[in-house]
């Protein structure tokens, strides 16, 4: 088997063809450049590439037109021609065209099956980002998933976190004396994010049957690794959501997989396209935790190639330990966009033949400045390289053809069916309904002892022909407890116990595995 991925070649004075090699296709990638000068193709060209060699492969499709790696590349296709002459260039003897297996997915459920999680394993600290909560009430949050955590209530579904908040309001004063302050405004500010998230259509990411992280590693028959396909076009208009999303996936991996070392090919590889949202307006805890997250799960065998406009968009300490590298034009129209430029160039190892500044000016569509890192990690000479094409079809597959694939698909019918089990909404639910029938039933047995205790009284005053006076020591009002009373009191009591199995957080909130 070929230890290497063919990224392409060149022409005229820059021939060096460039290979990523597979031992180091888990030190992750940028793809970087600038709309329209050719990122998705490299995108489509490295999917294939690792899914030929065996590689699983997870990528969302921004623009809707990544199906078409699902299809073989034709030769009446219109680039035909253009792509054979860049084949001939570049030494690309063996191109040809061919489909790859691909597996759809979307959150919506729409164009690819289903995929969801549960709210406990998105955990608190992205679903506050999710949410953009401020720093009292993800502190609010975090004691919402502590209560939860301590009482094994499942949180499954947005309904189940809902209801858990209701009770945390009422109980705010037991809980302030254990937790902390507990405020209701910062309460009802989380509900209506909550309810925000549900407009964006968020409730359906929420619920069970949740993602099995071991559909995402399937190969076929031939040994070609899926490429897994989460379509992101409709998901992209709330790109919060789409970035927490994308992050979800990436630390479940990260915190589910074993530690392997150095394979001799990834396990797997991810491309987070729109790389750009993930830190936009993130807080400093988060991007640390993305960047210990990102320097980690090397060492589990998985590549994370970051797709951006402009390598800027990624935090120093990320971008340092990008180790592949293709970086197609920037456009540097004004001062920040120089400096942006000049910024650039100073990442790659320079090459005496070109000036690597002006050859990112100058690049044109489907040709990039290149670093790939080369025996015993170091990084490679920047090269000025054309891309290969694509052996599958550029651009997106029909409906049908969409509807074909999903019914052929290994998973078809899997996660289809929402399934609805008990889980905190209803345990919630339960409690409140007993503490009401018992405070009811206690009601009755009150009234019908002052009921007995009124006949007893009677009969007395007849027997002994005197006045006897009747103890007013309790007051009607306190024969009973509300419901709401009730069901705090008893709560309360529960709260010093762990009627649960502990359970552990991961580095970004969400629960361990095997729990």
């Amino acid at each position: 088997m070929d230890e290497r991925v063919f990224i392409g070649g060149g022409a005229e004075n820059y021939a060096t063809p460039q290979h990523l090699l597979l031992k180091y296709g888990n030190r992750h990638g940028l793809i970087a450049g600038a709309t329209g000068t050719g990122k998705t193709v490299t995108l489509q060209i490295l999917a294939e590439r690792f899914s030929a060699q065996g590689v699983p492969v997870i990528l969302s499709d921004v623009k809707g037109d990544l199906s078409g790696l699902a299809a073989s590349g034709s030769a009446g296709f219109k680039l035909h021609d253009a792509f054979t002459e860049r084949a001939r260039t570049i030494g690309f003897d063996d191109y040809a065209y061919r489909a790859f297996p691909v597996t759809f997915w979307d959150l919506f459920g729409q164009k690819g099956h289903p995929v969801r999680t549960t709210v406990s394993e998105m955990g608190p600290l992205l679903l506050a980002r999710l949410l953009e909560l401020s720093e009292a009430q993800e502190g609010i949050l975090n004691i919402a998933f502590r209560v939860a955590d301590e009482q094994g209530l499942g949180l499954l579904d947005l309904k189940d976190l809902q209801a858990l908040l209701v009770w945390v309001g009422e109980n705010r004063a037991d809980l302030s004396l254990r937790y902390g302050n507990v405020a209701t405004a910062s309460i009802g500010a989380i509900q209506r994010r909550l309810l925000v998230l549900e407009g964006q259509g968020g409730d359906r990411l929420f619920g069970e049957p949740a993602l099995a992280l071991d559909d995402l590693f399937l190969t076929d028959a031939d040994g070609f690794g899926r490429i897994n396909i989460i379509a992101a076009d409709t998901l992209m208009r709330s790109p919060r959501l789409y970035a927490t999303f994308l992050l979800w996936l990436l630390s479940e991996l990260f915190e589910t997989l074993p530690e392997v070392g150095d394979p001799d090919k990834p396990k797997l590889v991810f491309f987070f396209d729109e790389a750009h949202l993930l830190f936009d307006d993130a807080p400093k805890a988060l991007v640390d935790k993305v960047e210990q997250v990102a320097r980690l799960i090397r060492s589990k065998g998985v590549g994370v190639y970051f797709v951006t406009q402009n390598p800027s968009d990624v935090p120093e300490d990320i971008l340092g330990q990008l180790g592949n590298r293709v970086q197609h034009a920037l456009r540097a129209f004004t001062a920040k966009d120089q400096r942006d430029l000049r910024q650039a160039a100073q990442n790659y190892r320079g090459n005496p033949a070109f000036d690597i500044e002006d050859a990112i000016r100058e690049v044109g569509v489907g040709e990039a400045v290149t670093s790939m890192l080369e025996r015993k990690g170091v990084p490679g000479m920047a090269e000025r390289t054309l891309i290969r094409p694509p052996s599958s079809q550029l651009g997106p597959i029909d409906d049908a053809a969409r509807a074909a694939l999903l019914g052929t698909s290994p998973l078809a019918g899997k996660y289809d069916t929402p399934i609805d089990r008990e889980s905190a909404f209803e345990v919630l639910r339960a409690r409140a309904e007993a503490a009401a029938r018992e405070a009811e039933a206690a009601e009755q047995a009150e009234e019908e002892s002052e009921a007995v205790a009124e006949r007893e009284f009677r009969a007395a005053r007849r027997y002994s022909g005197s006045r006897v006076s009747r103890s007013t020591s309790r007051a009607r009002s306190a024969r009973s407890d509300s419901v709401a009373t009730t069901f705090a009191k008893s709560f309360a009591r529960q709260l010093g116990t762990k009627s649960g199995q502990a359970l552990v957080r991961g580095v970004l909130g969400g629960l361990f595995k095997g729990r």
